[in-house]
């Protein structure tokens, strides 16, 4: 009888599996040494834009008492009351400078060390919206020279709590810079205020990434929090110092797409390879598989499996093998033709009985 021929079933990818196609450029990841350099880069812009955006003082001042009375018309000057607790309370006061001396520079780091190396997919787009907001505080500072509570004249009712403590730590009575070197920074950059600015995206990095236990949540929301009554109690800021700062990270966070697309235009104008964690994601949002696969962080660096390619000759295999079968018999899954009435034996097709001989 002939031989029986099965068709491989065709292949169907399903509307929410994930594409498994590789993509060329993908599989590189982020490296250190690149991004150090870049960390380091902005850094240094920012305490040049500090220095150098000095201003003139008579400005600044008059810029710090604007602020002050519009405060006062609206209610808003808590930095007196706190200033006056910080002042008085040395059990407040030291801990408050010491907090403010020293973790803007040590906390925002750590983050993002650590994210780079645990959520790398995501590392980008949360680099690119501090970087971001940074130069944005910066033209702030440039435009908008701002003499900081503690400046002003005493008759105003400040205290420098930098000053005030200054033998407690390693600043001086100039600002928290180490002693001798407070002359080499710009006071007068009050607006906006990057230590809440910078306080806040360590909030959202670890409210968004850091898990969901108590004490993790705790800490996204009281560093941001702790860190605005700090920079008005030791004098350093005034409260819309502190909301001006939360605004422009605001604004750094809406424009950070827009920066990582141009970045990317401009590398692929120059022939340059995007890696696997800039092409991973530009936001901060962790999508999940299919409609109710679950969630999970990708790492830039994650092999990507091709799917294989079957062969033309190997889609329609012969499984008969030139065996053939006794009368009556047939091959599993093998379909069945009624004979027509009156017709022939031989055509009724493979699946009726064989004649008698």
């Amino acid at each position: 009888m002939p031989q029986t021929e099965a068709a491989e079933a065709p292949v169907t990818e399903r509307a929410d599996a994930p594409v498994t196609e590789a993509v060329p450029g993908t599989h590189t990841r982020l490296r250190w040494w690149t991004e150090l350099p870049l960390i380091l880069l902005v850094y240094g812009a920012y305490s040049a834009g500090r220095l150098l955006a000095r201003g003139d003082t008579s400005t600044a001042v008059e810029h710090g008492l604007a602020i002050l009375r519009f405060e006062k018309a609206l209610s808003l000057d808590a930095e007196h009351p706190l200033n006056r607790l910080f002042t008085r309370e040395p059990w407040i006061g030291i801990p408050a400078d010491f907090w403010y001396a020293s973790l803007h520079y040590l906390v925002t780091p750590v983050l993002l060390v650590w994210l780079f190396r645990t959520h790398a997919v995501r590392y980008r787009a949360a680099r690119t919206w501090l970087m971001t907001s940074t130069f944005i505080g910066l033209i702030g500072f440039t435009l908008l020279p701002t003499c900081p509570p503690r400046l002003l004249d005493p008759a105003h009712g400040f205290v420098d709590t930098m000053a005030h403590y200054s033998s407690w730590g390693w600043w001086g009575g100039e600002a928290s810079a180490p002693r001798g070197l407070g002359g080499m920074t710009n006071q007068y950059a009050a607006m906006p205020s990057l230590h809440v600015g910078w306080a806040l995206w360590c909030g959202v990095i670890l409210w968004r990434f850091g898990g969901s236990s108590l004490l993790v949540r705790a800490a996204a929301v009281g560093y941001p929090v702790i860190t605005t009554l700090v920079v008005m109690g030791t004098a350093n800021h005034y409260f819309l110092d502190a909301a001006a700062g939360a605004a422009v990270m605001g604004v750094g966070l809406l424009l950070a797409p827009l920066v990582l697309r141009t970045a990317d235009r401009c590398r692929t104008a120059l022939g340059l390879t995007a890696t696997g964690g800039d092409r991973a994601d530009t936001g901060l949002v962790v999508r999940s598989e299919g409609d109710g696969g679950p969630r999970r962080e990708g790492r830039a660096d994650d092999a990507v499996t091709p799917v294989p390619t079957a062969s033309p000759g190997a889609l329609s295999p012969i499984v008969s093998a030139g065996c053939q079968t006794s009368p009556g018999e047939r091959i599993p899954r093998q379909r069945i033709t009624e004979p027509e009435p009156g017709a022939a034996p031989s055509e009724a097709g493979d699946g009726a009985p064989a004649a008698a001989r």
